[in-house]
């Protein structure tokens, strides 16, 4: 039963984690990344597609991400999706091939990103800390039951902050390394 409820919030804080790599990889750094328009659809025969199923998207050069719409007649709604994205990117067209450029950061737009990332960070450890309270109040559940003793109960939530402490590193390091990419000139 305690080893259930251990592995349960471990896996839940896994996803958390990995729900906040991938929200990161969202925020625009310097470079030009396919990701970065991982977030956008697209209308395609009434409805709302992913870019990446509808178009190949590719980093052509540092700053240029290049757009191969697999349909004609789609380039203009995927153009248009581009610009109604808050990613404040003007894409150019040329027939089947969309150019998006991006355009270099300055320093407050890289300070603004930053507490942005840093924001994503502290919903992640938040939504850690409530895996963990869920954790211990089924534990505290079980000790109510009289199903473990307290001595259990005890070992068990030390455990479990153990989970906590290496999840919130987890989410540490991600920030650390996005806010690195971000400050990167």
């Amino acid at each position: 039963m305690i080893n259930e409820i251990k592995t349960s919030a471990q896996e839940r804080m896994e996803k958390s984690v990995d729900a906040l790599k991938n929200n990161l990889s969202k925020v625009r750094t310097g470079r030009a990344h396919p990701s970065l328009l991982s977030g956008i659809s697209v209308e395609y025969y009434g409805a709302a597609t992913p870019l990446n199923q509808v178009a190949n998207v590719i980093a052509e050069d540092a700053r240029t991400l290049a757009i191969t719409v697999f349909d004609k007649e789609l380039a203009p709604k995927v153009e248009k999706a581009i610009m109604m994205s808050d990613l404040g990117l003007n894409p150019m067209s040329a027939g089947t091939v969309i150019r998006v450029p991006l355009p270099p950061l300055t320093e407050e737009r890289r300070k603004d990103l930053v507490k942005i990332v840093r924001g994503e960070a502290e919903n992640g450890r938040v939504a850690i800390r409530n895996i963990r309270r869920d954790a211990n109040g089924d534990l505290k559940a079980l000790l109510k039951e009289k199903e473990i003793s307290e001595d259990e109960d005890r070992k068990a939530q030390e455990e479990i902050q153990k989970i906590t402490d290496a999840a919130v590193q987890k989410v540490d390091e991600a920030l650390a390394a996005k806010e690195k990419e971000l400050m990167e000139v």
